[in-house]
């Protein structure tokens, strides 16, 4: 049997009956609050649906979850700031480990498709790093489409960079100790803040962890035809969110969009995660092989048994753990700190 024989073969089935067990108490937690198919919805109505975050909060109310130790993440202190963007301003939360300063800094970018989410869809993540890798991590929201489409959040993902520059060490930071992260379409937008540093001479990141990235336009990938039918992402939902930030069918070849198709070389250290379970996981792999082939230090792990969106699920999910282990242990590192 042939590759393609394989992947015929999976088409049409729900690959996340691979799930890790905790991971599938995850979806079916979604799944109980009924979600709509995204790609069934109005713009308006996708950012009303349930998230995956919403499911982990409805996990904790279990004993048997909420009993299990904890992450330690209450000492971390959080401020809602408004941050300067390509045009007016921004919503941003900061994050602030215990313990005494300053402390390098990490700006990240939410998932959601340059589409959907907040700041408190995405509060786990940020809040972990924090934590973890004893930084202050600025957690930056952008305009989003079709309100605002490509190349628009990635605009206001730079500004916010060159703001961060420029205001570190009013924050309790470290000017010369900065990393960038994202997730999903966030991690597309953090490769692109570093990229776009190099190419106009601004100070690049220390280092850039991207959690399964966008980061081609290669919608029949592998990973997209296996994960086709995949909770929380799948290939439809994939569509959906290109449809609505694109201006037009021109823009699928933007460098913005196919990262892979630009040049990566000088840029910085990097962390890349993927879920086995995730139409993005293609796009992850070649990230990793294409930073190595162009002569950049890139560390590269993928958690079989997870999905789209696990790694900010550590309060339940033990891949998410481990990821989170894993990327603070290289930003640490990128850091100069020791290894702990």
């Amino acid at each position: 049997m042939t590759l393609g024989d394989t992947i015929k073969g999976m088409v049409g089935l729900d690959p996340t009956g691979h799930a890790d067990p905790d991971m599938k108490a995850v979806l079916d937690a979604l799944k109980s609050l009924k979600p709509k198919p995204i790609e069934e919805c109005s713009v308006e109505e996708a950012r009303q649906q349930p998230t995956p975050a919403d499911a982990v909060r409805k996990l904790l109310t279990d004993p048997a979850y909420s009993a299990r130790p904890s992450l330690e993440l209450e000492a971390v202190r959080t401020t809602d700031i408004e941050i300067p963007g390509a045009l007016g301003t921004n919503p941003a939360r900061v994050y602030t480990p215990q313990g005494a300063g300053p402390f390098p800094l990490i700006l990240y970018f939410h998932g959601g498709g340059w589409v959907i989410a907040d700041l408190d869809t995405y509060d786990a993540t940020p809040r972990a790093m924090a934590a973890q890798s004893k930084a202050i991590v600025v957690s930056a929201h952008y305009r989003q489409a079709p309100e605002h489409r490509l190349p628009a959040a990635h605009d206001d993902a730079f500004a916010a960079w060159r703001w961060l520059l420029g205001n570190a060490a009013s924050l309790g930071g470290e000017p010369d100790r900065i990393a960038v992260m994202g997730e999903s379409a966030g991690g597309n937008l953090a490769i692109n803040v570093s990229i776009r540093a190099r190419e106009t001479g601004t100070r690049m990141p220390l280092h850039q962890a991207l959690i399964y990235p966008v980061a081609s336009n290669n919608i029949v990938s592998i990973s997209y035809e296996e994960n086709r039918n995949a909770r929380p992402l799948n290939k439809p939902m994939m569509l959906w969110f290109v449809r609505n930030v694109i201006n037009s069918e021109s823009d699928l070849t933007s460098p913005l969009i196919d990262v892979l198709s630009t040049d990566l070389s000088g840029l910085p250290p990097t962390a890349i995660v993927t879920a086995g379970i995730d139409p993005l996981r293609s796009d992850g792999e070649k990230l990793a092989q294409k930073l190595h082939s162009a002569g950049v230090a890139v560390e590269y792990r993928n958690y079989r048994g997870a999905t789209h969106e696990f790694f900010g699920m550590a309060a339940v999910v033990q891949a998410a753990r481990d990821a989170q282990a894993f990327v603070s242990l290289t930003q640490r590192q990128a850091f100069g700190g020791a290894p702990s």
